[in-house]
């Protein structure tokens, strides 16, 4: 086993992954730029390694000085995380250069995954059904539009390389192809120094369904069940499940086979995603990607399998076997996790950097935050802006959607906005509830909210018309009734003077007080 370990991330990965290593009483370096010298995994670690200037390019990205700083500390093994330089061959490679052991897959499945056209090609081969579309990249928009007219509308424009949303154009119609390619293009040159662009047949109302895969250096490859990743926007996940709510053990079998064979094309070790399209109408599924590197949403499949995903992958990567068969996997219980983001969802999901001025995190029974922060720090503008993984588990989908509002609310994070209201409200929301999920459940989720304010909104201009209207009767009706009690008043004053024992209380009328206060009433109501 490995005796120190450095983790080549931020955030709330490298915070992961240093508590995975102090229970396996592994030593832990942290790297950090200069404006992560105050971060949470800095301050965790064993030790720390300033590698950089704030920009991830000068820092987290430059391979030179991550094994620059394992060999100073002494580091036997390198781990990722997730996102920088955790999918990028070149850098397992010179990890095995310098005499370190990469803590993931090998680089020959990096490239072979990592290339979107040539996993469709290795996923043909492996037998597993594809969304319909090109296996080579298109050299044109004239292409790219013949190549749409002979699918069908509506087609999508993929990235070859890279994910994460990048470099996908969702195109309607032909008057859309050219200019959707061009940014497409532009877009994946500008994330992934590559500019190649392959089409796909789109899928309307699919659900994003993925599986979880691990592999050995010694030929034991195994499923752990699916999570639904429905629930996007800008093609990023933000709330995942497990299992998916269709629950089916027959199509979970099913993807889950297809995962293990495609793993195995690819020759794969340690933990990886093959990442599907189903239709929510015929339960077809479709391969569309393979991550290689451990996930953002892992922690609900840990909670639902008991795997503790991250000391898997070391204890493989220091060549020992899986410690599980297929057979020992079971799901047991709903296990639910939002992507706690420093965003405004109420402005389009924008970023939201600055200082964290005070922090609740939830608690309790099954909650899990997985979190990279700290009340007193700085959400950067450099990064990736989310601070933490909240997940919840339940014996059942409802059990788990009831603890996770609990967690949510008892959830406050002050100085910055954040996704939390966002998440309060859809759990809540009847198409979540019922488990009705796709990847444009967001889209529909915020025209219901626009539609539910607009009719509120009409409903209470409604109801203050009616009450001013209803306002304007009874004074009307008090005037009225004044003018009769005063005229009726004045008639009989004649009589009242023959008739002194006469009670004449009821003949008084009304105060011009009372009734200048009735008006001013009545005015007041209307001014709201």
């Amino acid at each position: 086993m490995f005796r120190k370990i450095l983790i080549a991330n931020r955030g709330e990965i490298a915070v992961r992954v240093l508590r995975a290593c102090r229970e396996l009483e592994i030593a832990t370096v942290a790297v950090y730029s200069e404006a992560d010298a105050a971060a949470l995994h800095v301050r965790l670690a064993d030790e720390a390694h300033l590698i950089g200037p704030a920009p991830s390019t000068e820092s987290y990205l430059r391979i030179e000085r991550i094994i620059e700083a394992a060999r100073a500390s002494g580091a036997e093994a390198i781990h990722p995380g997730y996102g920088f330089l955790a999918e990028n061959a070149d850098f397992a490679r010179a990890c095995a250069a310098a005499g370190l052991t990469f803590i993931g897959p090998p680089p020959e499945a990096m490239e072979l995954m990592g290339s979107k056209i040539n996993a469709r090609r290795a996923a043909i081969e492996a037998g597993a059904p594809v969304v319909p579309g090109t296996t080579e990249p298109l050299r044109s928009a004239e292409e790219a539009g013949e190549t749409a007219a002979r699918f069908g509308y509506p087609v999508m424009l993929k990235a070859a390389a890279g994910g994460g949303g990048k470099g996908m154009r969702l195109v309607l119609n032909a008057d859309e192809i050219a200019s959707a390619f061009e940014a497409a293009q532009s877009e994946a040159q500008a994330a992934f120094g590559d500019a190649a662009v392959y089409l796909e047949k789109a899928v309307e109302r699919p659900r994003h369904i993925e599986i979880q895969v691990f592999a050995d250096a010694r030929g034991h490859t195994v499923h752990l069940g699916e999570r639904e990743c429905s629930i996007q926007r800008r093609h990023q996940k933000v709330i995942e499940e497990c299992p998916s709510p269709i629950d089916d053990p027959g199509l979970r079998a099913r993807m889950g086979e297809t995962a293990v064979r495609v793993a195995r094309a690819a020759n794969y070790v340690g933990a990886g995603t093959v990442e599907f399209l189903v239709s929510d109408v015929t339960r077809e599924f479709y391969f569309l990607e393979m991550n290689t590197r451990l996930q953002v949403e892992h922690p609900v499949t840990e909670l639902v399998t008991g795997v503790d995903l991250v000391r898997e992958q070391i204890t493989v990567a220091a060549g020992q076997p899986l410690s599980f068969t297929q057979d020992d996997i079971e799901w047991r219980g709903h296990a639910i996790e939002c992507r706690v983001y420093a965003e405004d969802p109420d402005n389009n999901f924008l970023p939201s950097p600055g200082r964290i001025t005070s922090l609740r995190v939830p608690a309790g029974p099954n909650v899990r935050d997985d979190g990279g922060v700290y009340a007193g720090a700085e959400v950067s503008i450099y990064y990736d802006p989310m601070i933490s993984k909240l997940a919840a588990w339940g014996r059942t989908r409802g059990e788990a959607i009831a603890r996770m509002r609990r967690a949510l609310a008892e959830y406050t994070v002050g100085g910055i906005k954040t996704t939390l209201p966002f998440f309060r409200e859809v759990v809540r929301d009847e198409e979540f509830i019922a488990g009705q999920l796709d990847t444009g459940f967001i889209e529909r989720f915020n025209r219901r909210r626009a539609d539910a304010a607009r009719a509120a909104a009409t409903a209470e201009a409604g109801g203050t018309d009616q009450a001013a209207r209803e306002g304007d009767d009874a004074a009307e009706a008090d005037t009225m009734r004044d003018i009769a009690i005063i005229a009726a008043a004045l008639a009989a004053a004649p009589n009242a003077q023959a008739t002194p024992n006469v009670d004449q209380t009821a003949a008084q009328p009304p105060s011009q007080w009372r009734v200048m206060g009735r008006v001013a009433q009545h005015r007041s109501r209307d001014l709201f």
